[in-house]
């Protein structure tokens, strides 16, 4: 049985799914900021006409990381934020799949299964506590799976990438109560790659929304959009701009179409497959000057 399928069974009966023969860990040591109950989450039913299928978990209170060691590691590793339009999170098509591909790569990677969206809430928050744990919480255990503290970076797809984004733009500050000796880590990543990163322009100010700016700590960071995204590539183009004026290292790429939410999978007419490639090369070339 493949992990996609064991993910997707275990979430719909309330289990802890086992990817690459590694438990989940948990992000937090008891109940996440905020909550009261402690659930996994449950695998909606597949869409039909999907191949392959994409699962998606609603319902997710504690939130888990699954750990994909590279055959060669090289000492860096990447945490993976999904992206589920903070309703949702999609493990496989923007996460495992996409840790697959760094494991080729030589990077640990580390699928983040962050909190869902709860009643009225803004839907970014709790994801982003959960990110910003879980990059101290890798970072302070780097020893255990060989990593080099300062080469861990953020992989973030659609309303992950806009977590990412606001993480990005944390200023090292986090959005949360401290809860123990891992707090004290630093939740800043080494670099960054924003897929598709969802919904941040902000028409209106017609500047990226509110929370999303590039401080002066942001690390280098590679960014991908198409022009037919109902999802305005403008929030990526802001945001290497802003990049560029600081003197920050960073790439972007606007493919003319292939829309949303493809992950690493080819779209029909579409170049936006090409990608991975790039990333792959903008990688070496970090790792390079480290």
């Amino acid at each position: 049985m493949n992990s996609i399928r064991t993910l997707t069974l275990c979430c719909c009966f309330g289990l802890v799914p086992s990817l690459d023969a590694n438990e989940p860990l948990d992000v937090w040591p008891d109940l996440a900021p905020g909550e009261t109950t402690r659930k996994l989450g449950t695998a909606q039913p597949a869409r039909p006409n999907e191949n392959p299928p994409v699962t998606r978990v609603v319902n997710i209170t504690r939130p888990t990381i699954s750990v994909h060691l590279a055959p060669k590691p090289n000492g860096a590793a990447v945490v993976i934020l999904p992206g589920g339009g903070f309703g949702k999170v999609v493990p496989d098509k923007e996460g495992t799949e996409a840790a697959s591909w760094l494991n080729e790569q030589g990077f640990t990677a580390f699928v983040l299964s962050y909190r869902t969206k709860q009643g009225d809430d803004v839907g970014w928050e709790r994801p982003l506590q959960d990110a910003q744990r879980t990059l101290a919480l890798v970072r302070r255990r780097a020893g255990e799976w060989k990593l080099t503290p300062d080469r861990i970076g953020l992989l973030g797809f659609s309303a992950g990438g806009q977590v990412a984004a606001r993480l990005l733009s944390d200023g090292g500050r986090l959005s949360y109560q401290p809860v123990d000796a891992v707090d004290k880590v630093s939740h800043r990543p080494d670099f960054a790659m924003l897929i598709y990163p969802w919904n941040m322009y902000d028409a209106k100010r017609g500047d990226l929304v509110e929370g999303v700016s590039v401080a002066e700590n942001c690390p280098p960071t590679f960014l991908v959009h198409t022009d037919d995204d109902r999802s305005s590539s403008l929030g990526a183009v802001l945001f290497y701009a802003g990049l560029k004026k600081s003197g920050i290292p960073g790439e972007l790429h606007v493919y003319g179409n292939g829309g949303h939410g493809y992950g690493l999978r080819s779209v029909d007419g579409s170049e936006i497959s090409t990608w991975p490639g790039h990333a792959a090369h903008w990688l070496g070339r970090w790792l390079k000057k480290q």
